[in-house]
This record gives C-alpha cells, sequence and structure tokens, in this order.
C-alpha cells in the first residue's frame, strides 16, 4: 500500500529537468523501498504539454491532493509561457496555496519559487532560486539564502535546474531514510552537492 503521493505539476514552458530530475529520483526511491507513487500532472486535462526546450510530455493526470506537491521552474524571463505566465494567470499559484492549506509540503525548484511566492507561501521565510530570480523573489518578502536547497518544513525550496535533483534526494532522505537516498545516489551516479540549509 502506498503511504505517500507525491505529484509534480506541469505547465507550458516548465523546465525540462526541473520536473524530470525529481521524478526519476523519486521513481528509484520507490523502487527501492520507498512507499511512494509519483505522477507527472497538469491543473487541467491536456494530452500534451510543452516544455522550454520543446520537450513533450504526456501527463499522467489532473492535480490531486498530493502529500508532497513539487513545482518545477522554467520562463521566468521570456516574454511567452512558463512560470512568468503562470504568475500572471495566478490559477496555479491558487491551487498550489489550496493544497498546502490541506496539508501537503510544497516543494520548488529553480523559478518555481516564484510560482509559490505567489501562492504567498514564502513570506519571511528562507527561500533559494535561480539566479536570475534572486532579486524578484527578495522582493516578494522572501528571505533569499544563497543555498542549494532550503529546507523550511513544509515548504523547501531549490536554486536553479539541476539542484531539483539535491532536492529530491533529501526528501527522499528525510522522508524514507538515508539508506533508499544511498541506493538512488548510487543509481543514479550523482554527486550530492551543497549541504541543505533549515
Amino acid at each position: 500500500m502506498v503511504d505517500t503521493t507525491a505529484e509534480i505539476v506541469l505547465f507550458d514552458g516548465f523546465d525540462e529537468l526541473d520536473a524530470i530530475g525529481p521524478y526519476e529520483v523519486l521513481e528509484n526511491a520507490a523502487h527501492a523501498g520507498a512507499s511512494l507513487d509519483v505522477q507527472l500532472v497538469t491543473l487541467e486535462e491536456t494530452d500534451l504539454v510543452t516544455a522550454s526546450h520543446e520537450l513533450r510530455v504526456e501527463p499522467d493526470g489532473t492535480l490531486g491532493r498530493p502529500d508532497l506537491l513539487i513545482v518545477p521552474g522554467g520562463g521566468w524571463t521570456t516574454a511567452n509561457g512558463g512560470v512568468r505566465a503562470v504568475v500572471e494567470d495566478g490559477v496555479l499559484p491558487d491551487a498550489v496555496d489550496e493544497r498546502y492549506a490541506e496539508g501537503a509540503t510544497v516543494a520548488s525548484v529553480c523559478t518555481g519559487a516564484m510560482i509559490l511566492a505567489e501562492a504567498g507561501l514564502l513570506e519571511g521565510r528562507p527561500a533559494t532560486t535561480h539566479q536570475v530570480a534572486a532579486e524578484d523573489l527578495e522582493a516578494s518578502a522572501a528571505n533569499v539564502v544563497d543555498e542549494r536547497v532550503v529546507d523550511d518544513g513544509d515548504v523547501l525550496t531549490a536554486g536553479g535546474v539541476t539542484s531539483g535533483i539535491d532536492l529530491a534526494l533529501w526528501l527522499v532522505e528525510r522522508e524514507f531514510g538515508e539508506d533508499i537516498a544511498a541506493a538512488v545516489t548510487e543509481e543514479l551516479e550523482h554527486e550530492r552537492r551543497g549541504s541543505v540549509f533549515g
């Protein structure tokens, strides 16, 4: 029986590695014994989502009520699509806030932190993001720290792109133990970088 549900929410213009890196870590953790179900989801039903580098992904379904919700970044500095469009639209930030209020742990990768900031989850909290959005994140009243992964309990943030792998490995270690995290790290042949702030 699966105890923990994790959903990674996709939107047009998301950065591929922001989502797929954590997805692979969490899937490998499930294969290594973590009681975990991982899905790629969207807000509304759709056949395909187009990422920032034109990768097209078929989601597993729509956003449910996960225990863990991961929000990727991508497209903060571009005019079309991505995080900036999602923040301006406001629907996904509202959905993130709603899941958080219902008890979900929420994590962001890269500029996905701007979606968490728009949801009101980072005010007065330590947080990190990709360097291109650090000033904007600070302007949102977050306490921006120069760290790869920031764990503030029920809200976590990770810096640029590849830090999503370290974020997911930390979540695996935190929730399912060092042995499973070590097994996944070995499987990926990944060298974890930086300490976790928080």
